[in-house]
């Protein structure tokens, strides 16, 4: 896999309404920064969010991912946003078995 994958699976996962699964594309203590204006750490706490967020969101769809900057173990990855919520951004970690996960998530940025 690499830093790129995440947002499709991502998206894949979403779309099967698999809330557990979505949560597993995180490291266990990381921060994911949704609901708008919140913070939410850990892997459970992004497990209880994403399924919050599946009964409301119905679809969802992979978008333009930008360049990614590596450094080392640590990559930054984003896309476009195409329902107009800014851009995505994520910090994800290399593991110990090549898989990427992400440590810091914004999935959308209101102007």
């Amino acid at each position: 896999m690499t830093p790129e994958e995440i947002s499709r699976l991502f998206v894949e996962r979403a779309n099967a309404g698999d809330a557990a699964g979505l949560a597993e594309l995180y490291e266990p203590d990381a921060v994911l920064a949704y609901p708008p204006g919140s913070t939410t750490v850990g892997r459970d706490a992004i497990r209880a969010v994403c399924e919050q967020m599946l009964r409301h969101v119905p679809r969802f769809e992979v978008e333009e991912a930008l360049p990614t900057v590596h450094h080392g173990d640590l990559a930054l990855t984003s896309t476009k946003a195409k329902d107009g919520t800014g851009g995505r951004v994520q910090v994800v970690r290399r593991q110990p078995d090549g898989s990427w996960l992400r440590v810091i998530d914004r999935p959308e940025q209101r102007d």
